[in-house]
């Protein structure tokens, strides 16, 4: 009696190539197998578990991105202290010291002990979309060197740090993470760090957000040059939006996105300059306005003196005066 052989190949729906060029699932799996594998081949040695140096207070994690030991990881990981420890994938645990702390992006620079240390780079967070695969590398729970995956899944969101203070613009992912994740690497399928872990929201499985790459390259900046991170007071909570296709045009603006007011303080110079909740900031100072890491920016360069802030309000463009302070 003859036996008919199996095909190891999957016919796809209806017979028809798949989407993929007619690679099977298996062969989809495993490319996307193969691309974890060489990110976290290539990315694991730069990682990093941050504790303190006499084991009190909780645990992180953290990353190289300099062979001279500068590293990255959270604000509320150091939490305050100046000395800590940093282990490394291969167990060795090396002194570190804080050079730089800025607890409004919850970003925090580390000086590790060591030379010709193994680094990871910096990628673009602003060129992330939604459903681009990710990858979350860190000591969850004190299991050092932990690896998950999923997608992203919302930009420009705002929420509140573990001391109350609201982080703006962060990265939403489906990578589980869970407390000691923080201050390890987000990274995309080429190896790039795209964010920094920060946290996981309470009663909302499966929800993960890390603050995006550009804002750490910028605290980073700051701290390196400058010691700390210099900061003009607005007085404002804001997320990056779209601007409506329609308003953009009617309003001839240059820009696809703008910075929407969530808050304003009564105490601060966004509310003395008379900007209001649901403003969209679209300008300052004559450049043009995106997102709020753009806002940021151009917060550090203007001088200490009034400038223009450039508003949509109720479907008009307005020019407010934004004193100093």
């Amino acid at each position: 009696m003859a036996i008919e052989r199996v095909s190891d190949e999957r016919p796809t729906s209806g017979g028809q190539p798949n989407q993929s060029g007619g690679r099977s699932d298996a062969e989809l799996l495993d490319a996307y197998s193969t691309a974890v594998i060489d990110v976290v081949g290539a990315t694991l040695p730069s990682v990093v578990t941050v504790a303190g140096t006499t084991g009190r207070g909780g645990s992180g994690s953290g990353f190289l991105v300099q062979p001279d030991g500068l590293a990255v990881t959270n604000s509320h990981v150091v939490g305050g202290r100046s000395e800590l420890t940093a282990t490394t994938a291969e167990g060795d645990r090396l002194p570190a010291r804080v050079l730089g702390d800025d607890p409004e992006t919850d970003v925090a620079v580390l000086r590790i002990a060591g030379t010709d240390l193994p680094t990871t780079r910096l990628g673009d967070s602003a060129a992330l979309q939604l459903g681009q695969l990710v990858i979350a590398i860190g000591s969850p729970l004190g299991l050092q060197s932990t690896v998950s995956t999923g997608v992203v899944g919302g930009l420009g969101r705002s929420m509140r740090g573990y001391e109350g203070r609201l982080i703006e613009n962060v990265v939403q992912h489906s990578a589980p993470i869970n407390p000691g994740n923080s201050g390890g690497p987000l990274l995309d399928s080429r190896g790039r760090v795209v964010g920094v872990n920060t946290a996981t929201v309470a009663m909302a499985e499966g929800l993960g957000f890390a603050v995006p790459a550009n804002t750490v390259e910028w605290v980073l900046t700051e701290i390196l040059e400058h010691g700390e991170v210099r900061r003009r007071r607005v007085g404002i909570v804001g997320s990056t939006v779209v601007l409506p296709r329609q308003l953009s045009r009617s309003l001839d603006l240059l820009g696809d996105h703008a910075v929407q007011v969530v808050e304003v303080s009564t105490s601060g110079a966004g509310h003395r300059a008379g900007l209001r909740p649901g403003d969209l900031i679209v300008g300052l100072a004559g450049r043009i306005v995106e997102s709020v890491d753009d806002l940021h920016r151009l917060l550090t360069r203007v001088a200490d003196e009034t400038v223009e802030v450039e508003i949509v309000r109720d479907g008009r463009l307005t020019v407010l005066a934004l004193p100093a302070g």
